[in-house]
């Protein structure tokens, strides 16, 4: 089982009450999660020039590293991998965004040496499917760029309308480059093509699910905002969507 959180803030206090009952409900488990999945943003905040302050935002993920450290099954059995958000500190707003700067997660990775640090998108490779992860508020900014709004003929719902679309362009953020730059260099890691297996698109709109053409696609919502999350089973593809 993956289990995937998107949207921790670790300056807020009820989103951390929260992840410690997320936490203990899997620690006591029969078998633990094979991996835990946190995706940003990581703060209330967005971690720009006015960003209070970086060495308090280090020290946030240490205690996220000692939370997770209590938790002796999981630290032992579990792997834990770490994904940028938009608004997480970084050199650029560019994609693909490169991990998270090891200044800040220093003190977590004494706590969890096997913690990942990945890019963001980020593509997990699992026996023989392919996972891919996408931490961007995408829904938002497609409909923003829309020029014709979509057809209702077949549904009406818009994380549907976001799935088809991705999925016809083969590309993660089909985006004019003024409304969101690209590393032209290593564009080919928002590719869809080949058609991985699954999708996980991290949002902050509303948690959802969809299957199309063959591909699981879901959103697990927001973490600090609405207390939800994804138990995602790769074996069968099966999403739990969960909420506290």
């Amino acid at each position: 089982m993956f289990v995937i959180i998107s949207d921790i803030w670790l300056d807020n206090e009820e989103a951390m009450e929260k992840l410690t009952t997320v936490l203990d409900v899997f620690e006591n488990e029969e078998v633990v999660p094979s991996l835990f999945v946190f995706m940003g943003n990581f703060s209330s905040h967005p971690c720009n020039l006015s960003f209070p302050s970086f060495s308090t935002l280090r020290s946030q993920f240490g205690k996220l590293g000692k939370l997770i450290g209590m938790h002796q099954r999981l630290k032992e059995n579990s792997r834990f991998l770490f994904i940028p958000g938009p608004d997480d500190a970084g050199p650029s707003k560019a994609l693909p965004r490169c991990a998270l700067p090891k200044y800040l997660t220093e003190e977590l990775r004494e706590h969890i040496p096997n913690a990942i640090f990945s890019s963001n998108p980020c593509r997990v490779k699992f026996f023989s499917q392919e996972i891919v992860f996408f931490r961007e508020d995408l829904l938002y900014r497609m409909r923003r760029s829309c020029l014709l709004p979509p057809s209702a003929e077949e549904t009406e719902d818009s994380f549907e309308h976001l799935v088809a679309t991705i999925t016809h362009q083969s590309h993660l953020c089909p985006l004019p480059l003024v409304v969101q730059p690209i590393i032209w260099n290593y564009d080919h890691a928002l590719y869809l093509y080949p058609t991985p297996h699954t999708i996980v698109l991290g949002d902050r709109s509303k948690q959802k699910a969809f299957k199309y053409t063959g591909i699981t696609c879901f959103n697990p919502g927001s973490f600090s905002s609405d207390g939800t999350f994804v138990a995602y089973r790769p074996c069968n593809q099966e999403v739990e969507l969960s909420s506290l």
